[in-house]
């Protein structure tokens, strides 16, 4: 079979990584009438495998409001777990908080297995006839200059845009090469995710249980086609005992999880591989360079503790678009340094913002000692006896607060 033939293209924006922030920025895109180009080193048939891996995101009510507008709630109907409680416990100790908005206000949020979400996007982007997706591919070489941003592929295709947008994850080889200096440091932690089976509904109930250690999730997700009750979980603790918990038969597994829930939805079976990711914070002095932006965890990685992490990429997203479109109804190109500014006034803040905010709240429960305890269940019982404090945080776990872009609202720009 003779190689394949260099295919020179160029796009209103070229997007490099194609994983969930990726594809959902090229779907922002081309609700709107503009074109990209994505181009990702993964290999899709690897990436939109069948099987559940145990991972699973939380998409706030705010951004499920982002994927209507632009059409990807249709290829997600029905595969979606309504979050319509939040519990929150030091240690199962007395003193819990509980988040539930009122019976007409809808979901906090919907809970998506990753498989899930990344089939409707690949299906979504391969209907869209003006996003160019190149996966697998290798990027030999990206150039900017004062005009256009330029990636040179290894099969000698030139792909080029006024802006590229960097979706590559925490790991970006463009953000380093473009020398943007990143604030990081380990928690020295490791996050193990999975699922299980359970003998009770959840009733639409996602659990955040702290302790010193770290906190354990648990989130809702909807029942097995053979009727048994599901949810997924985050455990984080110390990177030294991760490697010896994972190591663990199931019935150990199952009784260090039981442990952990305090008999929260009866017995339990492990029904996903287990998984260990290390937990570090990662934050960018700056989100923007010439005709480059930085978009998701590209930007920034916080914290699982709060589940935002997708969420705050994806308020990138909108607002990237949002300054994109009304840059365009003026005449200019996407990558017009005033527009790349507006971009960096909007989300640098919000972004650090949510940064210190989940770094704080893994500081503060993570201090042992029984006095700690006490202040942070004096604390957690306050803000449960104010209704004003409780509107506030639904407000952040919603992605409903502060200058949010059209798309976060529902409506395209």
């Amino acid at each position: 079979m003779p190689p394949a033939q260099p295919r020179n293209a160029s796009a209103d924006v070229l997007i490099s990584g194609g994983g969930l922030v990726g594809q959902t920025l090229a779907l922002a895109l081309a609700a709107h009438g503009l074109s990209s180009i994505i181009i990702d080193p993964a290999d899709p048939v690897t990436t939109i495998a069948p099987e559940f891996d145990g991972r699973a995101s939380a998409i706030a009510s705010a951004s499920w409001k982002m994927f209507e507008a632009i059409g990807l709630d249709r290829y997600l109907e029905g595969h979606g777990c309504g979050i319509e409680r939040i519990w929150v416990s030091d240690g199962l100790k007395p003193g819990e908080l509980d988040f539930a908005p009122a019976p007409d206000d809808g979901y906090l949020g919907l809970m998506f297995e990753n498989r899930r979400l990344r089939l409707a996007l690949a299906e979504a982007v391969r209907a869209s006839p003006l996003v160019d997706w190149r996966a697998p591919v290798i990027t030999a070489g990206i150039e900017r200059d004062a005009h256009r941003a330029t990636a040179t592929l290894a099969d000698g295709s030139i792909l080029s845009a006024p802006l590229l947008a960097v979706c590559e994850g925490r790991k970006s080889a463009t953000r380093d090469a473009a020398g943007i200096p990143m604030a990081h440091w380990t928690y020295q932690h490791g996050a193990m995710i999975g699922a299980f089976a359970h003998a009770e509904s959840h009733e639409n109930v996602a659990y955040e249980i702290f302790y010193p250690e770290g906190p354990f999730a648990i989130l809702p997700l909807n029942d097995l086609p053979d009727g048994r009750h599901r949810s997924a979980f985050v455990w984080s603790t110390h990177e030294r005992d991760a490697p010896a918990f994972l190591k663990l038969g199931a019935r150990g597994y199952k009784a260090e999880l039981i442990k952990r829930m305090g008999g929260i939805l009866g017995d339990i079976e492990e029904i996903a591989p287990r998984a260990l990711y290390p937990l570090a914070f990662q934050h960018s002095a700056r989100i923007i360079d010439r005709r480059l932006a930085l978009v998701g965890d590209s930007a920034h990685g916080i914290h699982p503790i709060a589940g935002q992490g997708f969420n705050l990429g994806l308020r990138d997203v909108a607002s990237l678009v949002e300054v994109i479109v009304d840059g365009a109804r003026l005449g200019l190109d996407a990558g017009d340094a005033q527009l790349l500014e507006r971009y960096q006034r909007w989300r640098g803040l919000d972004n650090l913002s949510v940064a210190v905010a989940t770094d704080a709240l893994t500081r503060l429960f993570g201090i042992p000692g029984t006095a700690a305890s006490a202040v942070r269940r004096f604390g957690l019982a306050g803000v449960q006896r104010s209704g004003l404090l409780k509107s506030f945080f639904m407000a952040e776990a919603r992605g409903e607060s502060g200058d949010l872009p059209r798309l976060l609202a529902g409506t395209t720009v």
